[in-house]
């Protein structure tokens, strides 16, 4: 008997298989190493993420405690990055504490 005729004849009978086709299982093992392998990805992307972020959050206070400083001594916290001008508030009042 032919393998279609064969799986015919089961299914008239009500007979389920009991397995999935070795090429049907190969794909399945594919895709799930795939997820796998993209879910390890994923995480390590989130760890190197979440450091990173770590790290934003101490140079953004370094630059808190840097306009702080610059506020104090200038009275502004306003100054050109390129240059290194500082910019003034056009009704020339300044935030020195002397």
């Amino acid at each position: 008997m032919a393998k279609n005729t064969s799986r015919k004849i089961k299914e008239l009978k009500g007979i389920k298989p009991e397995k999935v086709t070795k090429e049907q299982l190969t794909d399945i093992q594919k895709i799930v190493v795939q997820i796998e392998q993209l879910h390890t990805k994923i995480g390590q992307l989130e760890s190197s993420k979440h450091a990173n972020l770590h790290l934003l959050a101490g140079v953004n206070e370094e630059m808190n405690v840097l306009q702080d400083k610059l506020n104090t001594e200038y009275g502004t916290n306003d100054i050109n990055i390129n240059d290194g001008a500082i910019n003034y508030p056009e009704n020339g009042e300044v935030n020195k504490k002397d």
